[in-house]
């Protein structure tokens, strides 16, 4: 599912300044968040996870930054220890899976962004609410 462009200029306006380290949108889709992460994260490594094969297909054939990296992966396979800051609009089902793999592998001060969907019992620092036709929602987290 697409992020709307409200809700990205939204998302964007919240996240967090980093002049180095790695930033990973789990489930990439078609590279709607993806390739603006890249472009605002210039001196990052920025990968996208997607195991949908069409969407990943063209995401990956539509890079065009040299800080990013399309990648077809579970990212539930994917150790995520060595991340900076989590991008993600995933269903509940799989935020609740993604909870565990948080807390055992993001280092403390990591920052996780989740548009629509709640990290099931953990705390937001900041919910932001979009204007838009669905009023939704942004979580910031940190580790």
């Amino acid at each position: 599912m697409p992020t709307s462009v409200k809700v990205r200029k939204t998302l964007f306006s919240s996240l967090p300044h980093l002049k180095q380290g790695k930033v990973v949108d789990l489930g990439s889709g078609w590279g709607h968040l993806i390739f603006p992460l890249a472009k605002r994260y210039q001196t990052c490594q920025v990968i996208g996870y997607e195991n949908s094969p069409i969407p990943y297909f063209f995401s990956f054939f539509m890079n065009y930054a040299s800080n990013l990296k399309i990648v077809r992966k579970d990212f539930l396979k994917v150790s995520l220890q060595d991340v900076d800051l989590v991008v993600c609009y995933l269903f509940p089902k799989m935020m609740e899976r993604l909870k565990g793999k948080f807390k055992e592998e993001l280092k403390p001060g990591t920052k996780v962004i989740s548009h629509t969907f709640v990290i099931p019992g953990w705390m937001p620092t900041q919910i932001i609410k979009v204007d838009d036709l669905y009023c939704s929602k942004i979580y910031l987290y940190e580790v």
